[in-house]
């Protein structure tokens, strides 16, 4: 505790960073911000900006850079995305920005963050473009857990050739997020084909009855094939997933070696 004290007399430590390191969170004007659930948990913490304001997404995402160096942000609107950018480029003008307009996920990183690395892969699936945006936010939080990320598109049951011409390369990949809306059957086939742990993301896109993604979520629950299964449109629980059984392959093979 001494030298936290010492450092913020210095100047080196903020109060935030103080008290993220101290109680493991930090607190500021929209809420509390879990700066330990990486450490904790191996995931890292994200700001949810739906639901919130800009200025609360915006004042969060700040906070998360002060704490631990980087800020994810996710379901994050233009509205969310400029205030956050504002308040990086104020607050930490020497910081990178990146935003995916299809996953709506923004991640911010001060220079001095040391992004983790695996020595694993990821493949995201997706039957078809209208499942880019669930399987979006998966490949975003896989990516910055440290996994390298291969994407693998519209390859939907409907032509189930495409999917035959991609077996060999998702067989090669250590971990897959499979994401499929409408009858959700892309996940079943695909876990029926490899001997790669799948998780199935059941995404919000079909017609008429259960077409807001019920369907889907109640055919990969009820799938006679060995899947895992999130719940709907929950990419980042799924990339989530994905990322920690990429740290578990990644150490058995450092400990191999």
């Amino acid at each position: 505790m001494r030298d936290i004290l010492e450092r913020v007399a210095a100047g080196d430590l903020s109060p935030a960073a103080a008290e993220a390191e101290l109680r493991g969170f930090a607190r500021n004007e929209a809420g509390r911000f879990d700066a330990a659930r990486e450490r904790r948990s191996g995931v890292p913490e994200a700001v949810l900006a739906e639901g919130k304001t800009p200025a609360e997404t915006a004042a969060l995402a700040a906070t998360s850079l002060e704490t631990t160096g980087r800020a994810l942000v996710t379901r994050a609107s233009d509205a969310h995305a400029d205030a956050v950018r504002r308040v990086v480029a104020d607050d930490h003008p020497e910081a990178t920005v990146e935003q995916d307009d299809r996953a709506r996920t923004l991640v911010a990183r001060t220079p001095p963050f040391e992004a983790p690395t695996l020595d694993a892969t990821i493949g995201v699936v997706t039957a078809g473009t209208s499942d880019a945006s669930a399987a979006g936010e998966a490949a975003v939080v896989a990516a910055e857990m440290g996994a390298t990320v291969e994407r693998v598109t519209d390859v939907g049951v409907a032509g189930i050739h495409r999917l035959f011409d991609a077996l060999d390369d998702l067989r090669a990949l250590d971990v897959l997020v499979v994401a499929a809306g409408r009858e959700g059957a892309l996940p079943t086939v695909v876990a029926g084909l490899v001997d790669t742990p799948v998780i199935g993301l059941p995404v919000s896109n079909g017609y008429g009855h259960a077409g807001d993604g019920e369907a889907a979520l109640a055919g990969m629950l009820q799938s006679c094939t060995a899947l895992s299964v999130v719940n709907i449109d929950a990419g980042f629980t799924a990339g989530a997933q994905a990322g920690l059984l990429a740290r578990a392959v990644s150490d058995a093979r450092d400990g191999s070696e």
